[in-house]
């Protein structure tokens, strides 16, 4: 992301978190006045229309909105995979680039994105291989991650090999395998059944709350957002007191 899209941000209260504007806390993120819009043919789409939010250090915000209300195409501005029309997105320590990234997020896909020639723990330890090539110790991390999600006896199975639940799982370890400031999921459970669904965002937010890891859930689901510290609503480009 270049330059223009970044600044400096000092006290402005995050939309949601009551007296987070005279927190001495420092966000692990930081964002205001995001804007998007794309043509369509001739006509051009607003998207986004000036979003603020700051997230703070194990801290889980759920983010719900109707389809089309732009969730995705923030999660895309926060990861900094996307740079808005407008506005400025801080992560602390530095330039936003393709190493720092690697090291400062993780995100969790509704589609698993895993790679079915490679088997769990090898999956896990794409993020590692990202960074440089995987040692004893990163080899040991993916094993204690995989452990963590309930995975310890699957290592060596193929995605073809797991359920939907197991590969979400997987895809979590592999989330949390370089030890993220930040973790952006975007509707994991999507391609999940009910209780398979609930029993990973159970996972989800209590291996964020061991590891102090701050998270940014988009989710349809209202029972899984209120599990979360706070959630907030986008509609019309725009956060909302509550559901449109």
């Amino acid at each position: 992301m270049s330059d223009d899209h970044r600044s400096d941000v000092a006290g402005v209260g995050d939309p949601g978190r009551p007296g987070s504007a005279s927190s001495a806390a420092t966000p692990v993120l930081s964002a205001r006045g995001l804007t998007k819009s794309y043509l369509s043919g001739t006509r051009r789409i607003e998207v986004l229309r000036g979003v603020d939010l700051d997230v703070f250090a194990g801290e889980s915000v759920a983010i719900r909105g109707e389809s089309g209300s732009g969730k995705s195409t923030l999660l895309n501005l926060l990861s900094g995979l996307d740079a808005p029309d407008a506005g400025t997105l801080v992560w602390p320590g530095g330039r936003i680039d393709a190493d720092r990234r690697a090291r400062f997020l993780g995100i969790v896909f509704q589609s698993f994105y895993l790679i079915p020639e490679l088997n769990a723990l090898e999956n896990v330890l794409m993020a590692a291989r990202i960074l440089k090539a995987p040692g004893r110790a990163e080899r040991e991390r993916a094993r204690a991650l995989l452990a963590r999600v309930g995975l310890a006896s699957r290592e060596d199975h193929l995605p073809a090999q797991l359920s939907g639940g197991e590969r979400q799982r997987v895809a979590l370890a592999r989330a949390l395998m370089n030890s993220p400031q930040l973790l952006l999921a975007d509707e994991p459970t999507g391609n999940l059944d009910e209780h398979t669904g609930d029993a990973v965002i159970e996972l989800l937010l209590g291996l964020c709350a061991e590891t102090k890891t701050a998270l940014v859930l988009v989710t349809h689901n209202a029972l899984h957002a209120a599990k979360a510290q706070r959630t907030l609503f986008l509609h019309d480009g725009r956060f909302t007191t509550g559901p449109s």
